[in-house]
């Protein structure tokens, strides 16, 4: 009655992460072995918990562990005996195997990992794995139970069940298992026009003339999705004698090829496990850009396209440089004050902030360490980001989430988003003033080689272009490995050119959208080669200097509008119920027909009010 079924352990074994041993679970060195009373005694040192109990296996230590979802109680007695005395490795009792598994956890690298010799540590304290039999649920059968039993209230204040809507375009998705990240963002993209148009009315031209496997083009995968969601065949009420019921397709549209196209080769979104939304949004854009690449003018994505100009001036000479990056969203941060509560254990709660506070913070000085070019010395300067441009639609992560005991915490601070058209005016940029002195342009350092390694090469009868290259690749790492990688690039072009990319192919980079440093950079880094450094460039989007690729631009280099007023209305928003953005679950609220439509998963409700507080993406469209 209690063991698992067949489809329920290949529904466990999907969402399984990839875990690994680790240094310290291969190193481990345990105290002098001991004893531990009767497991059915057992009880945390701490406290009279008898149930998550976690055995140090250094020590032989039992602390209970944090709480989890599903009533399973923890005081984090285990961790804090880690913090005491810095023991790496616990393991779960109740959920060792005969066959010597169990959950490990690493408090070093602070995540689950593997023990290759369970079984040697185990007996340590007089556990024999054989005779173990699992009488708990490990952690991925409680991440699963969360994802699939995690729901948003479905009725209203007053108790009455929320409408059901059917139609074109309120169509909902199946949960794969963990997939409501991917529906809440594709509900939002569909409500778009740009995407609308895009994937929609086209879907069979595309398809009847498409040379590619369906499985394998996206946008047969996009123009299916468009079709499953907008054309209302899969979400229709059937009228009966005396009640309205649900047609078949009401339960929504499976999209599991489009999930295994997008994932296909990343290494979060090819799992099952649940993931961040707004990280998603941001693959699923890249990834529909890369396609778009020849066909800049349908490319849906330019919706979201904008220029941020950022200030930096030094502290000491007060000269100022100015650079303009383009982008598809921006992260606000979320000011947390704490309200101070006068019931002892209460749970923290939070000043409530406004939306603008928020963008105030985004936009205000932050004051970073600086290497300044022209004091040629270490100091301050003080950053800060406008608005060269604005987008038609604005996407804006709220960033609710911090790092604390080694655990991802969300801070619930309600955000005010009390206006109905917000202005954003006053964070557009001004440029340089006619008062600023600009500090010097920072030149890129020449490539340092190691000269004995060099010379070494060199009387191989190697030529020197080719042995700096090697250098290069090698972290001039010594002679030995430089050699060994010439001979593994055997049949690369001897005309390796050191000087540095030509205007020419700057200018084919900077065309597209990209920055002048990022040009020069992909350049460098591909040897010169254009069509290799724009490959590059997609696959290093997430680089500290990084722009992504504009699909478009109106003809001075930057993305979108300056016009102003810059007003916006708020479109739709993403929520997350959840102690991180990697679990929980995920639901969207879009304002379509005059009203709000809530769409968690398969269930499309006509929604009173979205919980805009408590929101983790907002989608503004500029009216």
């Amino acid at each position: 009655m209690t063991s698992l079924s067949a489809s329920r352990q290949s529904e466990i074994k999907a969402w399984e992460e990839e875990i690994t041993a680790c240094e310290h679970t291969q190193n481990l060195v345990q105290n002098p072995p001991k004893k531990l009373e009767s497991q059915a005694l057992a009880h945390c040192n701490d406290c009279d918990l008898k149930e998550n109990l976690w055995l140090c296996l250094v020590c032989g230590n039992l602390g209970c562990g944090r709480q989890q979802y599903g009533g399973v109680g923890g005081n984090g007695h285990g961790l804090a005996h880690f913090d005491q005395t810095k023991h790496p490795i616990s393991c779960k009792l109740g959920t060792i195997t005969p066959e010597g598994t169990a959950d490990i956890y690493c408090y070093l690298c602070n995540d689950s990992k593997l023990d290759p010799l369970l079984g040697k540590h185990l007996a340590n304290f007089g556990i024999n794995v054989e005779s173990q039999q699992k009488t708990e649920k490990n952690l991925t059968e409680l991440q699963l139970e969360q994802n699939l039993q995690f729901d948003f209230s479905m009725v209203t204040e007053d108790g009455k069940e929320l409408e059901k809507l059917f139609g074109p375009g309120y169509t909902g998705l199946k949960n794969l298992g963990n997939s409501c990240y991917m529906a809440s963002v594709l509900q939002v993209i569909f409500s778009l026009d740009a995407f609308q148009q895009r994937y929609y009315p086209t879907a069979m031209e595309h398809q009847s003339q498409c040379l590619l496997e369906p499985a394998n083009c996206l946008q047969c995968q996009l123009s299916k999705l468009a079709d499953g969601l907008l054309s209302g065949r899969y979400s229709q009420a059937v009228q009966t004698n005396e009640t309205e019921s649900e047609a078949p397709g009401q339960d929504g549209i499976t999209p599991a090829m489009f999930k295994t196209l997008i994932g296909k080769g990343h290494e979060e979104f090819a799992t099952m496990r649940q993931q961040d939304a707004f990280e998603f949004f941001q693959h699923l854009m890249t990834t529909i850009e890369r396609k778009e690449l020849n066909n800049s003018e349908s490319d849906p994505t330019k919706i979201f396209k904008f220029t941020i100009q950022q200030r930096l001036q030094c502290l000491d000479c007060k000269r100022v440089r100015y650079s303009n990056n383009n982008e598809s969203n921006i992260s606000i941060p979320v000011p947390a004050r704490k309200i101070k509560s006068a019931e002892e254990g209460s749970e923290e709660s939070y000043e409530p902030v406004t939306f603008e506070t928020c963008l105030e913070s985004f936009t205000a000085d932050s004051m970073v360490e600086y290497l300044c070019p022209f004091c040629n010395k270490k100091t301050h300067a003080a950053k800060n980001m406008r608005f060269v441009t604005f987008p038609e639609i604005l996407m804006v992560q709220a960033l609710r989430f911090e790092s604390e005991n080694y655990v991802t915490c969300k801070i619930s601070v309600p955000i005010l988003f009390d206006k109905e058209i917000l202005n954003l005016d006053k964070y557009i940029a001004h440029g340089k003033q006619e008062n600023e002195e600009s500090l010097p342009e920072e030149t890129p350092a020449e490539p340092t080689f190691d000269k004995v390694a060099l010379d070494q090469l060199i009387m191989m009868g190697f030529p020197e272009t080719r042995c700096k290259k090697a250098l290069i690749a090698t972290g001039n790492n010594g002679a030995e490995r430089a050699m060994n990688w010439l001979f593994e690039h055997m049949d690369d072009p001897d005309n390796i050119d050191m000087s540095g990319p030509s205007e020419a192919d700057i200018a084919k980079l900077t065309d597209m959208g990209f920055s002048q440093s990022r040009a020069k950079k992909a350049l460098g880094e591909t040897n010169n080669d254009v069509q290799r450094a724009i490959e590059w460039l997609f696959s290093h989007e997430d680089s500290n200097e990084g722009l992504s690729l504009q699909s478009s631009h109106n003809g001075n280099g930057a993305f979108g509008d300056s016009k102003l007023p810059a007003n916006y209305q708020l479109h739709s928003v993403i929520s997350h119920k959840g102690t991180s953005p990697h679990c929980g679950h995920y639901v969207a609220h879009v304002y379509k027909d005059q009203q709000w439509v809530l769409y968690n998963d398969n269930k499309v409700v006509k929604a009173t009010r979205p919980p805009l507080e408590e929101a983790y993406i907002y989608i503004l469209r500029r009216i």
